[in-house]
Parts: C-alpha cells; sequence; structure tokens
C-alpha cells in the first residue's frame, strides 16, 4: 500500500484529484478528540479487511482511506467496485468500551448511517434516505438508488472496524450493477471529496460520542429517533428476505431499541427482523 503525495503526479484524471492527506490530518486529527490517526492509500483490497487485520495494535480512532479498493465488499460478501478516486471508501476502528453493552454494538452502523446521510446533505447538498440496515439511497431521475453502505465488523473481543463505501463522482456508464447511484447522478451541488470526508468523519464522531455518552443506549442519545427520521424504510410495504430462506412481507412500522425492523404483518403480528435484505415494495 503507498500512501498518495499530492505533490506526485500519479493521476491524470483532473476532474479526479487525491484526497489531500495533509489538510485532511490538520483538520481532524485534534488532541483528545476520537480521530487519533489518517493514511490514505492508492489502493488497497479492503480498508476492512486491513483494519481488522491490525485491530489489536491499532488504536481508537484510526482511519483508513483507500482511493480504490479492488476487493471492497458489502453485506453478505457482496462486491463493491467502483473507478479509482471516484467515491470515498474508507474504514473506521471503533472501541466502544466496557460502559457499552455488547448487545447494543449493532447501532453502529445505523449510527454510521445517520452520519454519513447528514454529511451528504450537508457537504453535496443531495437529500439522502436510510434504507434499513445500511443503505443510502439517493433520487436519480425521481428513482430511488443505492448510493452507499455501510458495513460494520467485529475485529477482536474489544474492537469494531465501519466501513463506508459512498459513489460520488460515477457516471451512469461506470455505475458497477443497474439501479445503483452516485452524487453526481443525483446533481449534487459538489463532489470535493475532501470537505465531503471531513463532514463524515466529523458525524460519526458526533453520533458515536453521544451514544457511548448515553452507554449505548439509542432513546438517550437521539439516535433512534435520528434514524427513524431519515429511515426511507419505514412507512412502506416491504419484503424481507430472511436467513433460512424465510420471507416476511409486510408493512414496516417501527426501528426498535436492538436497531431492528418491525415488521407489521397481514395477520395482525409484528415481528422484528434483525438480519437479512429488505425490498422496499411499491404500495399497492
Amino acid at each position: 500500500m503507498t500512501e498518495h503525495n499530492a505533490a506526485g503526479s500519479r493521476w491524470t484524471d483532473l476532474e479526479r484529484p487525491p484526497l489531500n492527506t495533509p489538510a485532511l490530518r490538520r483538520g481532524l486529527i485534534v488532541p483528545g478528540r476520537l480521530w487519533t490517526s489518517l493514511d490514505v492509500v492508492t489502493a488497497t483490497g479492503s480498508t476492512n479487511s486491513d483494519l481488522a487485520a491490525r485491530a489489536d495494535e491499532l488504536p481508537e480512532g484510526t482511519v483508513l482511506v483507500a482511493e480504490e479498493q479492488t476487493r471492497g465488499r458489502g453485506r453478505m460478501d457482496r462486491k463493491w467496485s467502483a473507478p479509482a478516486r471516484s467515491g470515498l471508501f474508507l474504514s473506521v476502528l471503533l472501541r466502544p468500551g466496557p460502559e457499552v453493552p455488547v448487545e447494543r454494538w449493532g447501532w453502529l452502523p445505523l449510527l454510521t448511517g445517520v452520519a454519513v446521510a447528514t454529511a451528504v446533505a450537508r457537504a453535496a447538498g443531495v437529500d439522502t434516505a436510510l434504507k434499513w440496515p445500511n443503505d443510502l439511497l439517493v433520487t436519480v431521475g425521481g428513482e430511488e438508488r443505492k448510493a452507499g453502505g455501510i458495513l460494520a465488523e467485529r475485529a477482536s473481543d474489544d474492537a469494531v472496524v465501519v466501513g463506508i463505501g459512498l459513489n460520488v463522482s460515477l457516471t451512469e456508464s461506470e455505475l458497477p450493477v443497474p439501479g445503483a447511484g452516485s452524487l453526481a447522478l443525483a446533481n449534487a451541488v459538489s463532489v470535493d471529496r475532501d470537505p465531503l470526508l471531513r463532514a463524515v468523519l466529523r458525524g460519526v464522531e458526533h453520533w458515536y460520542g453521544a451514544w457511548r455518552d448515553a452507554a449505548g443506549d439509542p432513546a438517550a442519545s437521539g439516535l433512534q429517533e435520528a434514524y427513524a427520521a431519515g429511515c426511507a424504510t419505514l412507512g412502506r410495504p416491504v419484503r424481507a428476505e430472511l436467513p433460512g430462506e424465510r420471507q416476511l412481507v409486510g408493512d414496516a412500522v417501527a426501528i426498535d431499541g436492538d436497531g431492528r425492523l418491525v415488521i407489521a404483518t397481514e395477520g395482525g403480528g409484528q415481528e422484528a427482523v434483525g438480519a437479512g435484505d429488505v425490498v422496499h415494495l411499491r404500495a399497492a
């Protein structure tokens, strides 16, 4: 892995300049705050895998950003690919500590989703929505499209690596799969990745601090309310594709205290879903 040198000329696409590592460090690495180091590498397989492999030796607040990921992945080992410098591909190492019960760590990807959605609205001027549990949606031509995703993985007994992938400047022809989107396609007012990355990391720091100060309580920290307010899944019919090839169809009505999606079924019952794929259905 090779760190970018902003003065170097290893990039030729003037529309996609490299991230300014020294400036990012100056703005984000502050003594006594969450972020303790920030490295930008030219390319790597997976930033999540890189941090997880070194979790025992790294301090909380380590940030690893890749200008390109060759083996990026999402939930259920789905592949995530994009051209170099066309998005934000990063992972952060968090240690919630003994004050946050492990059963509340499941809120970390939802917390990160709130932070990323807020950052995108602020820095890129794009209205976003969250699809439970970890997708960031934008609107392109009146259609909901996935522009980002989050993957949280337990890295050790006391550490979690949270990965963020966000399509920023991808064109229609560069999208990895049909139905994907990017901030540029959603008419972003800016696709400058430097302020966007700063906004994302400051947002994660804010929500993580509030959540940890509340011992991981999603209600007391305001996280549960914030996530529900930005979640496009709530209030619409959905199909949850669950482990064991089981499906559950109904209306998404709430996010419970464990971060699970509560689905009201036709028979009048409710079921909380903690894992699985959710498909947004068109209203009858």
